[in-house]
């Protein structure tokens, strides 16, 4: 599958789940025997761990059909920098989906300030850099969107691996946005 039909795919399938007509392929044991060799995701989601949005859902995926990295206010942190790169190395994945989502507690959190912790603390902080490119009294669902986009530029700045991918070819990152009220993905 190439790029531009992998993109149709996520697309079909996001249709497929906002009209509730998910297509439930790819999810018995058969398809898990299937998978017990390898796999070879056709495209990587770096979501927010938000219990609301569930990429191999919203995809209508089936097992083994998305790498789906999933960290609060979907950064490009260390770890999730390092799992994507393992997919674009090792798995072949041609697309990255840096999806964003409607009323995301990390970005409201980043927004309001205040001492979260350490660790929060430390999470936030790479959502800072969304705020500071946002217009001043931007809502937090436009901060999310410029988060979304800032995180795509992110994989290539911070990864040779996803750089030189996207160099040669053989990758595209697509910043998104989930409508939590109605499933739509929004490619940005």
């Amino acid at each position: 599958m190439n790029i531009s039909e992998i993109k149709q795919r996520l697309i079909d399938g996001n249709d497929r789940f906002v009209a509730d007509k998910l297509d439930g392929k790819l999810q018995d044991s058969n398809r898990r025997n299937e998978l017990t060799s390898g796999q070879e995701p056709y495209a990587i989601i770096l979501s927010c761990a938000d219990s609301r949005v569930v990429p191999e859902l919203a995809f209508d995926a089936g097992l083994g059909e998305l790498f789906v990295v999933r960290v609060a206010g979907n950064v490009a942190n260390s770890s999730s920098l390092a799992s994507i790169e393992y997919a674009v190395a090792h798995c072949g994945s041609t697309v990255i989906v840096v999806l964003g989502h409607q009323s995301c507690g990390a970005v409201t959190a980043a927004v309001n300030g205040g001492d979260n912790g350490y660790s929060l603390n430390h999470l936030l902080s790479h959502i800072t850099p969304a705020l500071s490119a946002s217009e001043k009294g931007a809502s937090v669902n436009d901060i999310v969107k410029k988060n979304a986009e800032l995180n795509a530029k992110e994989l290539i700045n911070r990864s040779s691996i996803i750089r030189e991918a996207v160099e040669a070819g053989k990758l595209e990152i697509l910043p998104a946005y989930y409508n939590l009220d109605s499933g739509k993905v929004e490619f940005l």
